[in-house]
């Protein structure tokens, strides 16, 4: 049992308190658990393997496996979640058995792993059906067969998710990394889908490296684990935490936060999230809204034993997501890439969600309710991006839209309601989640609130205005791509995508309008979370509670103020200005986080293996190179003595011999 939270790995007493009928139905609910994660491994292993005999039947297969997942989260919540705080830990076999190390393959049943499962799994869904019309369609003309290359595609995502669940249901540190490795070969894969275009296999590569240096981090913190407490099972390893030394659990804490920087994008590791937008929209909201991005924030939400007994690491998280919600929101409010700003958008948003789990008690339950939110209105947001493409004709520069709510209403609208969302419009989803966190901030102590709070504010203003500014060039103003004409000389109109792409927009707006209400009515999901997170300890703001909402509305009414003012007005050039203030020239070049990357890590590396590599030439190879350029200049010299002729060797005898004699004479002589 966890003395910390109460969460041990037993049978919730809700089952053991219920008839013994439904113990057991509940019972084999959560001991086959593990179906969760086999179907869609089954489904990828199916569409992967199966070859062409699959493509006309594939996409199917790849939506039915996660939808039948999703089903059974369904009873699996219901199972778990129904009476008292208590979790089921599942035992599924003996995973590595190595002398002291032991490790497990099993599930862990808890509220945090729940939320999660129903986010991945049921968001998921909403993808992989919405990617059975919008990969038809994106698929024409990219490579020879459209229906393998679809097949393959949903294979990718059944992949995902797999890993995803793995990730967030394991029991152990070592299990989670499981997943974690997973879910980085997946995105990479979906990522560089389109292989053949060199913008693509570049982004995979990018954010398959920089994932590795976060994986380095999340490796080490497991090898100190184990190294001081023997084992890596989450009960264990939190029941113990308090016999790591005061530097081990600092280490530990900030090796952890570095692999969650680099699966979730924050700063110093955020330059591969915004370039990962080279694959298939559904890809950029499967990865960016509900799922690989978010893992970060599950780590540290999950090692909250941990954190909440180093204030040092808490701190560092919290300024971490500060800095990083910042710096997403100033990049962009400069670009004309629709999906890039909302990637700079999602690089922000986690950055309120690190803030908010950094914060401790006061903030782990927030940061996993903005995570949930997101996931409705970040989905509803790329796929939006996605049916705008496919009605104009795969174009994603901004500034060649405008008037398009009179052409894709339904586009329009489900956009629009996850743009509100978003900027924390009241009474939506994104409201209640941020204006929450913004508050937590301003009651961290001394200046941490002032800080803290002072950036969550700020971000909540910039976010009004960028996002203000992409529906204004998006959906009003003038006709921007009247008299265009499509790649092979056709004409092109605005056209609303179809049903099977809308539905999903549709059932995520409604998330995006009601998620935020339904979690908070009576601070259900808060309590919900507590066994898990701990109970959030009362707090007091640097400023009065009842200003801070007027300063977040406030600041964000600014900010669409200032959009309309910048865009709204006038006409949009369809070039980007070039003469811009240096601010702006700075984050058009993602405030030089690349250049830094290049100078700092690229650069030395890449002049470290050439100096290897020329020492491997010049040093290593010349030494075994000279030295048989020696020998063979030596055995040239040599062999002029073997001639074959006895009268000649016969010679030589008696030359040494007279010369040997010689030489004895003469040391002889006083």
């Amino acid at each position: 049992m966890d003395p910390r939270n109460g969460w041990g790995d037993s049978v919730t007493t809700s089952i053991l308190a219920a008839p013994e009928p439904v113990q057991a139905a509940q019972g084999a609910i959560q001991g086959n658990a593990w179906l969760i994660i086999a179907i869609p491994l089954l489904g990828a292993a199916v569409l992967l393997l199966a070859g062409k005999r699959a493509d006309g039947w594939g996409h199917l297969l790849g939506c039915a496996t996660v939808i039948a997942s999703f089903g059974y989260s369904l009873a699996l919540f219901s199972s778990a979640a129904g009476g008292e705080a208590a979790a089921r830990s599942v035992h599924l076999f003996s995973w590595i058995p190595v002398n002291a190390l032991s490790v497990d393959f099993g599930l862990r049943i808890d509220p945090l792993s729940l939320v999660f499962v129903l986010l991945i799994t049921g968001v998921g869904a909403l993808i992989h059906i919405y990617s059975i019309g919008y990969m038809a369609h994106d698929q024409q003309g990219r490579s020879g067969s459209a229906n393998t290359e679809r097949r393959r595609f949903f294979g990718y995502l059944n992949l995902f998710v797999a890993a995803m669940l793995i990730l967030v249901l394991g029991n152990s540190f070592v299990t989670l990394y499981l997943g974690w490795e997973g879910v980085g070969l997946a995105s990479y894969l979906l990522i560089g889908f389109w292989q053949q275009r060199a913008s693509a296999a570049g982004a995979a590569t990018k954010a398959f490296v920089m994932n590795r240096v976060g994986d380095v981090g999340l490796a080490l913190a497991i090898f100190l684990m184990f190294a001081h407490l023997g084992t890596t099972r989450y009960s264990e390893v939190f029941a113990r935490a308090g016999e790591l030394p005061a530097g081990v659990l600092l280490a530990i804490a900030l090796l952890l936060l570095l692999g969650a920087c680099g699966k979730s994008g924050q700063v110093p590791l955020q330059a591969w999230l915004p370039d990962a937008m080279e694959g298939p929209t559904p890809v950029s909201a499967l990865i960016h809204a509900a799922t690989m991005v978010t893992a970060g924030v599950y780590l540290i939400a999950r090692a909250n034993p941990l954190y909440s007994l180093t204030g040092t690491g808490q701190l560092v998280v919290a300024l971490v997501g500060a800095v990083t919600l910042l710096v997403g929101c100033v990049i962009g409010c400069a670009y004309d890439d629709i999906k890039k700003v909302l990637a700079y958008s999602t690089v922000s948003q986690i950055g309120y969600m690190m803030l908010a789990v950094g914060l401790g008690p006061a903030g782990y339950a927030l940061g996993i309710m903005h995570l949930l939110t997101h996931g409705f209105f970040k989905a509803g947001l790329f796929l939006g991006a996605g049916s705008v493409m496919h009605g104009m004709n795969d174009e994603v520069n901004m500034r060649r839209f405008g008037g398009l709510y009179r052409y894709m209403p339904v586009t329009f609208v489900t956009f629009g309601l996850g743009y509100l969302a978003l900027i924390g419009f009241p009474f939506l989803s994104g409201y209640y989640s941020k204006e929450a966190i913004v508050s937590a901030a301003f009651e961290a102590p001394g200046w941490q609130g002032w800080a803290l709070g002072g950036a969550a504010v700020l971000g909540a203003g910039l976010t009004a205005f960028y996002m203000t500014r992409l529906m204004l060039m998006t959906f009003f103003g003038e006709r921007r791509w009247e008299n265009r004409t499509t790649a092979d000389g056709r004409s092109f109109h605005p056209h609303e995508s179809p049903p099977v792409m809308t539905g999903p927009m549709i059932v995520l707006a409604v998330g995006s309008v009601a998620a935020g209400l339904v979690f908070t009515r009576g601070e259900m999901l808060v309590d919900f979370l507590s066994p898990a997170l701990g109970e959030a300890p009362e707090g007091h703001a640097v400023l009065p509670h009842s200003v801070i909402p007027v300063l977040t509305l406030g600041l964000s009414a600014l900010g669409v103020l200032l959009a309309w003012l910048v865009v709204g007005r006038g006409p949009v050039s369809e070039t980007r200005p070039q003469r811009v203030s240096p601010l702006v020239r700075a984050a058009r070049a993602d405030l030089y986080g690349n250049a830094l990357n290049r100078a700092v890590a690229v650069r030395p590396t890449v002049g470290l293996a050439d100096g290897l590599a020329r020492f491997d030439r010049a040093g290593v190879d010349g030494a075994v190179n000279g030295m048989a350029s020696t020998f063979g200049a030596t055995s040239q010299v040599l062999r002029r003595w073997q001639t074959g002729f006895v009268r000649s060797y016969a010679m030589s005898m008696l030359v040494g011999g007279v010369l040997l004699v010689a030489a004895l004479l003469s040391v002889g002589t006083p």
